[in-house]
């Protein structure tokens, strides 16, 4: 199962040039890495990015993040993906450009 972190452009180089990021400023704020999964991603780009255009949707395989990677209720009482490790490069699937249109965010084929 894929599971998607929305990063900056600035935070998503710096990730690259560093080789792992402990996360954006919420996620080091609450002392894990908050991630969403295909249904919760709209409604996080809408919630927390609803302005910003420069965006990259990062992927990430849920079962190869090990036990570090917990499922814990959060907006409505959804069960949300929480890292409380720093993330690896090598662990990204893929990453896309999430740019902002008309309407909200354009999200890549299939992901939604």
């Amino acid at each position: 199962m894929l599971i998607y972190k929305i990063l900056r452009r600035p935070e998503w180089d710096a990730f690259r040039t560093a080789g792992e990021t402990e996360g954006a400023p919420v996620d080091l704020a609450d002392g894990f890495i908050h991630f969403s999964t295909a249904a919760q991603v709209t409604e996080t780009a809408a919630k927390w990015f609803a302005t910003e255009s420069d965006l990259v949707l990062v992927a990430f395989n849920a079962q190869k993040l090990g036990a570090d990677l917990r499922w814990e209720p959060s907006r409505g009482g959804q069960l949300f993906p929480h890292l409380y490790r720093p993330l690896k490069l090598s662990e990204v699937v893929w990453d896309k450009s999430l740019p902002l249109g008309v309407s909200g965010h354009i999200f890549p084929e299939g992901v939604i």
